[in-house]
């Protein structure tokens, strides 16, 4: 617990995890109170399915959305865009009846692009902002913040819902956002705009190298240096420029834009004042090239999402398992209390579990304990039913905070934001899936053996994170073993 604890002792970790409680406690009063909201404006079920819809919906953009935070300086970005929530907020005082039930879904579906943006921004500033060997246990404590106010938010909302009304919710949750952005304004980092996109090494070796720092320039080859684990991204101050570098391939869209220079002297590098800078044209979609061309990435998002996939499909068995149980639909309130102290739990050990596993390992093992109580709900017993709600809460995050670890260590700065958006996207899309193929199933098939059989295959997941990379190679010149975080 030692190095989780230093994560509170580094001032912007502090700073970051501040805002995530403040802002997440209103988020997680508006997501309950939005659809209850709607619900008795309307009385329509459908329409109040809709707010989550509307919320989650800006998701699939993620590649898009998720291109501000390399465009535009990040420490600015997140305080405006949380100053654009706290302004957007109180447009919901104007809804009054059913009629303006449209206003709810808009302003709905703004925060969650919104959200989509601050949650790129929010990363890839704090992969920069907070000291690499911390960037493991900061992800568990904001798992672990973010879980423990989907305990206490809820409650809270639903209090206020009663005594105010939405409006109240409304406006409790703009005041959770300029907080958060005042938080925001407090923290130190040591540049807002992000780093300069390297350029390709050489006409057929990618849009973009991999990893953030390293030592020596690139040579034309292909491939990473033998002699170095990392590469290069903002060139020395001695090393003299590859003649081939500022040549990209005539079919493939360029990524620079060239400003006109001086002659360069054999030898020295160019000015600071004609360093190349990320063109507004640079791909949306070269994130998501970034992650699937890595071998450490690609395995753990794909797992990631898979794993997404199959938590949808057991969350829309949660009350056939209730109703196996004998219980009432509000025994679902005890088994999610369960799960949200699970994942507190992981939260807390996950920095130092990440150290020792590393991210396949930890992730690997999350999803096997998952899997695991799973299947385990095929068994009506309401020991067992609280102890894998449990097992299940520890059991999911592992694989969305390994994912995450590694996309901020492992992507080169200029690429942090489409890259953690496009991983969110990948990552958490396949859960509405999920949830709408589990809603069909349940109907069809009896809850046990369907319970059985989703924790034998989602235990496969696990399978391949197991096993040593297929591509070692490609990876040989880094560590020993693709676990170590440093």
């Amino acid at each position: 617990m030692t190095k989780t604890w230093a994560v509170l002792h580094d001032r912007d970790a502090r700073l970051f995890l501040t805002a995530v409680t403040v802002s997440g406690f209103g988020t997680s009063a508006l997501w309950l109170v939005s659809g209850v909201w709607v619900k008795d404006l309307t009385g329509s079920d459908g329409l109040a399915a809709l707010c989550m819809l509307a919320m989650w919906a800006p998701t699939l953009a993620g590649p898009l959305l998720g291109a501000l935070a390399d465009r535009v300086p990040r420490k600015p970005l997140l305080i405006a865009d949380s100053l654009l929530l706290a302004a957007l907020l109180p447009v919901l005082f104007a809804v009054d009846g059913p009629d303006r039930v449209w206003l709810v879904l808009t302003v709905l579906f703004v925060y969650g692009a919104a959200g989509v943006v601050h949650d790129a921004a929010e990363s890839a500033l704090v992969a920069g902002a907070v000291a690499p060997p911390l960037l493991g246990g900061f992800n568990g404590l904001r798992m672990a913040v973010t879980e423990g106010m989907k305990l206490v938010a809820p409650l809270a909302g639903a209090g206020l819902y009663a005594v105010q009304g939405g409006p109240g919710v409304a406006l409790l949750d703009a005041i959770t956002f300029v907080l958060a952005a005042l938080l925001y304004a407090g923290l130190r980092v040591r540049q807002s705009r992000p780093a300069p996109l390297a350029p390709p090494t050489s006409p057929d070796s990618g849009d973009e190298p991999s990893g953030r720092t390293a030592t020596a320039p690139r040579s034309p080859r292909r491939g990473p240096p033998a002699t170095h684990r990392r590469t290069l991204f903002k060139r020395t101050p001695t090393a003299p420029e590859a003649p081939d570098l500022s040549q990209t391939t005539p079919s493939r869209p360029t990524l620079f834009r060239h400003t006109p220079t001086a002659p360069k002297t054999p030898g020295l590098s160019p000015p600071a004042t004609h360093r190349r800078r990320p063109s507004r044209r640079t791909p949306a979609g070269a994130g998501a090239r970034h992650i699937w061309a890595h071998p450490i990435l690609r395995p753990l998002i794909l797992a990631g999402g898979t794993t997404m996939f199959f938590a949808g499909l057991n969350g829309a068995l949660i009350y056939a398992v209730i109703d196996g149980l004998g219980h009432s639909p509000a025994y679902a309130g005890a088994l999610y209390a369960a799960q949200g102290a699970g994942s507190v739990a992981v939260g807390l050990v996950s920095g130092p579990a990440l150290r020792r596993l590393g991210e396949r390992r930890f992730a690997a093992y999350g999803i096997a304990l998952t899997a695991v109580a799973a299947g385990l709900r095929a068994i009506p017993s309401d020991p067992l039913a609280l102890a894998c709600s449990a097992a299940i809460g520890a059991g999911l995050p592992c694989v969305l905070i390994a994912a995450l670890t590694a996309v901020q260590r492992e992507t080169p700065d200029a690429l942090l934001g489409r890259a953690v958006a496009t991983a969110h996207t990948l990552v958490y899309t396949p859960n509405v899936l999920g949830l709408a193929a589990g809603a069909a199933l349940v109907e069809l098939v009896d809850q046990r053996p369907l319970s059985a059989l989703l924790g034998v295959a989602w235990l496969a997941t696990a399978v391949p994170l197991f096993q040593r990379p297929a591509s070692a190679p490609r990876i040989a010149s880094r560590s020993p073993s693709d676990a170590n975080p440093a």
